[in-house]
């Protein structure tokens, strides 16, 4: 486990780049043109930066980024 001291500043700023990141892969997703295998890949790694933002980000900002049923996912 590793432990990180970083101010509130930088807190503000990780997760503004993590929220960008996800915001780019949400709109990604919804490209009809991408393949199946790589909106897979994308999801992944989505999951993966949705892990670090409940880390920094308040619980009424994790709720507005949350995936939950089909409704927001699109077979590719």
């Amino acid at each position: 486990m590793f432990g990180l001291l970083i101010s509130e500043k930088e807190v503000k700023e990780v997760e503004y780049l993590i929220k960008r990141e996800m915001d780019e892969i949400l709109f990604d997703l919804k490209d009809d043109r991408i393949d199946h295998i790589v909106k897979r890949s994308m999801e992944e790694r989505y999951k993966i930066l949705f892990s670090l933002f409940k880390r920094v980000a308040s619980p009424q900002e994790c709720f507005k980024y949350m995936r939950v049923g089909k409704k927001d996912r699109k077979k590719g």
